[in-house]
């Protein structure tokens, strides 16, 4: 079955007037315009397409790269509101279509969102929500503590940023875990760092306990490395902030790299600060 809103492998089936007919293996037939019609092809050999609906809500096949496929999130960038509602440019001629009703907040012309894509039943249309919650479970967890996930940071709370899990979970990162800046839509590498009573995640971008101390110890000895006299003005005295500004990480995680490194003999801890020994 040819999957609207999404990347498709389909087989060349014939050349017409306005262009090729792909077939999936089903039968199922769509048509590659001229203008995507790749300069030379072979009947029955296999394309990879991108198919969605037409301005006249038909099928079509294209060779463009959208900016978001359906089941997924992205932020993108509103084009104009209607009447009907927002008008979102995820890279296709026709715009993807946020209805009042899917948006959290008012989309104004100019602004950026992050969306989530969805075939809506009713209509057979693909369509932007910027209600991204709705479509995020944490009933029955498939991650644990300690797990590496992939994140797309949603939207800031009192506590902290929400971000998007694995595209199914809903996690916090709190506030004194960030230490450095991330926005609305970045797509980041975190760990599990607690799983709740009700299945809520904290999430952290660096390793938890021991599992992180020879990447921040590595992180450590790169920025002594590439300063020119081997010197860092921090030690353990220095202020959170100080040690978040320099090497976006917290006072504890960096106590303990230097205290990692020292032990394996390769920095001095001094009065004014660190030193690569020679």
């Amino acid at each position: 079955m040819i999957r609207i809103g999404d990347y498709n492998t389909l087989e060349i089936l014939r050349e017409s007037e306005q262009g090729l007919y792909l077939a999936d293996k089903e039968g199922n037939e769509v048509l590659l315009p001229n203008r995507y019609v790749p300069e030379s092809f072979k009947i029955w050999e296999e394309i990879e397409v991108f198919v969605y609906l037409d301005n006249e809500e038909r099928p079509v096949a294209v060779t463009d790269e959208p900016f978001i496929v359906r089941d997924d999130f992205a932020l993108l960038r509103c084009n104009q509101v209607t009447d009907h509602g927002a008008f979102l440019d995820w890279g296709m001629v026709k715009e993807l279509f946020c209805p009042f009703q899917e948006q959290a907040f008012k989309m104004k012309a100019g602004g950026w969102y992050l969306v989530h894509c969805y075939l809506d039943e009713v209509t057979n249309r693909l369509v932007a929500s910027s209600k991204t919650n709705r479509f995020l479970d944490n009933k029955e967890l498939t991650v644990q503590q300690f797990d590496e996930v992939d994140l797309i940071v949603s939207h800031p709370s009192d506590l902290g940023m929400n971000v998007i899990v694995n595209y199914e979970h809903l996690g916090l990162i709190f506030s004194e875990d960030i230490f450095k800046d991330i926005s609305v839509g970045d797509r980041l590498k975190g760990f599990v760092k607690k799983v709740r009573h009700d299945n809520k995640l904290d999430i952290v971008l660096g390793k938890i306990g021991y599992r992180n101390i020879e990447p921040n110890a590595d992180l450590v000895m790169q920025s002594l490395e590439d300063t020119k006299d081997g010197f860092l003005p921090l030690n353990d005295k220095s202020s959170p902030d100080d040690i978040k500004r320099e090497l976006q990480m917290s006072k504890k995680t960096f106590k303990k790299a230097i205290g990692t490194l020292y032990k394996q003999r390769m920095i001095t801890i001094d009065s004014d600060g660190i030193r690569l020994i020679e």
